[in-house]
């Protein structure tokens, strides 16, 4: 609404109130590549905000994956030293027979029940070690600790066995890589729009409404009002003097796109060498597991044998005792292997971006 008084000299004119209603419309010419440029760059900072989604999500399984094999390790482990501890009770009370029957000395029995103790502080140890990597598994998956529970299983994953020759396009599965390619192509649309800062800016403008004095006519055919460019509503815009500020931004823009692409080189190597890390892991982690078998069937024979030597007065109690560590401690030392094998496994599955079969197609 608009009220205006026009004074003409020597007349006086009364006020007059003319009501309006109108519809501006603003369109850009982009011949210049500005608006297509920060479109482009919207869309690759939309996707890039995407993958960082994704590979956060992949470092959340990867974690929950490793964070479960250590658990079933230290289940291993518990169910080990529970067969170790019922053993050393039944050896103890064996002894002590013997000593009573003057079979044997009192260091015997000493001896044994060392051990047994040794054996029950071992297991406080495992308990209290899966106890929090329980809770831990329980905050990975959204529960609270006092809410998650699982039951003892002993670790029993047979290892995957990791094709040769994995392609290195594989990488490019990975969020993290995909992410970095998506900022570099937004600081490169970037450019484009420093550089289209020097030149003029072509809007066109469209106006369409009603106009009338007469509040009753304002929305009548014969009150319409119209304005459309390109001649009539065409606005060109340039700025004459910035004093170096467009100059300043185009070289920003670029120095950030060189940033970008470093960043995005960085990420490529550093994807690289988890990889060959991961792959290393699971070459040598299998010897190992592989070594281990074998000093644990070696250690199982001297066991018997001990035994049935002590049995027959050829050895004292102390060579039984030596061998049962031993036999206890290769067979740990096989469970710890088995499961760093497992999370070596997920660690490359994760350094590849899912894995080496065939993706799903809504990735």
């Amino acid at each position: 609404v608009q009220t205006c008084a026009l004074p003409i000299y020597g007349t006086r004119v009364s006020p007059q109130t003319v009501y309006k209603a109108r519809l501006f419309a603003n369109y850009e010419l982009d011949l210049f590549g500005r608006v297509a440029s920060s479109v482009n760059a919207a869309r690759a900072e939309e996707k890039g905000a995407e993958d960082l989604y994704r590979s956060v999500q992949l470092a959340l399984q990867a974690d929950t994956a490793q964070a479960y094999f250590a658990l079933r390790t230290l289940d291993s482990d518990r169910e080990l030293l529970n067969a170790t501890i019922k053993l050393r009770e039944d050896s103890l009370s064996l002894l002590r027979k013997r000593y009573e029957a003057g079979e044997t000395t009192d260091l015997d029995p000493a001896r044994a029940e060392s051990e047994l103790g040794t054996a029950r502080a071992d297991l406080a140890s495992i308990e209290r070690r899966r106890a929090n990597q329980e809770h831990a598994l329980a905050v990975l998956t959204g529960v609270a600790p006092s809410q998650f529970g699982l039951a003892a299983r002993p670790f029993d994953t047979a290892p995957v066995a990791v094709p040769a020759g994995l392609p290195s396009e594989l990488l490019e599965r990975r969020p993290d890589i995909a992410a970095a390619e998506r900022q570099m192509a937004a600081a490169n649309a970037r450019i484009g729009i420093a550089k289209a800062a020097f030149f003029p800016r072509i809007s066109l403008t469209a106006l369409f409404g009603f106009e009338s004095s007469d509040l009753s006519n304002l929305f009548k055919w014969s009150s319409r009002t119209w304005m459309l460019g390109p001649l009539v509503g065409t606005t060109v815009a340039q700025t004459v003097f910035d004093g170096g500020r467009n100059s300043s931004n185009l070289s920003g823009a670029r120095a950030a796109h060189e940033e970008s692409v470093a960043r995005y080189q960085q990420t490529v190597l550093v994807a690289f060498r988890e990889v060959e890390d991961s792959l290393a892991d699971v070459r040598w982690l299998s010897q190992q597991a592989t070594a281990l078998d074998g000093a644990l069937a070696g250690a199982r024979r001297a066991q018997r044998i001990s035994r049935s030597r002590y049995d027959a007065g050829a050895v004292d109690y102390l060579t039984v005792i030596d061998v049962d560590r031993t036999v206890l401690q290769s067979q740990r030392d096989a469970n710890a292997v088995a499961g760093l094998r497992a999370a070596a496994t997920v660690s490359l599955v994760r350094s590849l971006g899912g894995g080496w079969g065939p993706m799903p197609e809504a990735v």
